[in-house]
């Protein structure tokens, strides 16, 4: 029998937050969230918030849509980070990127976060398909994405993650 899905909420960071992140400052950031953030934000991630940073420097309706921390209310702390990419580009497309703290792992927190962006984007009409990008060196998060009906769409190179498996599956499919 399945474990109960982890109760957790997607929480938006504030902009001041994401660009002290960028800046590899947690303890600014910390100032900031409206939540503790875990050295997990921070430890090889700056790269990302700088992306994010100016992503919203750049388009700050993005905010709605991006890296959110993973919260879960019994624990209550930040346990990981997760969200889109951005908002859907032209041809209906999101990608899901989501990250658990080590210390949490392997309890279910990316399988709920998963869950939550998958509803997300089953109710969202613009949206018509969802993309996950994965190492292919990264097994647990294959199995993860494939029993939510995900399916090998091809590959790509990421400058950051090196070589990525594409795996697509249709919005409200999952």
């Amino acid at each position: 029998m399945a474990a109960a899905l982890k109760n957790i909420q997607l929480i938006q960071l504030p902009r001041g937050v994401i660009d002290a992140l960028a800046a590899g400052n947690l303890p600014a950031a910390n100032r900031e969230a409206p939540l503790e953030l875990t050295e997990h934000f921070s430890r090889d991630r700056q790269p990302l918030w700088r992306m994010r940073s100016e992503q919203l420097r750049e388009n700050p309706g993005d905010a709605v849509w991006i890296t959110r921390a993973i919260f879960d209310p019994e624990v209550g702390r930040a346990v990981g980070l997760a969200g889109f990419h951005g908002p859907p580009d032209e041809a209906g497309m999101v990608e899901v990127g989501y990250s658990v703290d080590p210390a949490y792992r392997r309890q279910g927190y990316a399988r709920a976060a998963l869950e939550a962006l998958l509803a997300v984007a089953a109710r969202e009409p613009s949206i018509r398909t969802v993309r996950a990008t994965i190492s292919p060196d990264n097994d647990v998060s294959r199995k993860l994405v494939e029993q939510y009906g995900f399916a090998a769409n091809g590959e790509q190179w990421d400058d950051e993650d090196g070589l990525e498996i594409i795996y697509e599956v249709p919005a409200g499919d999952s």
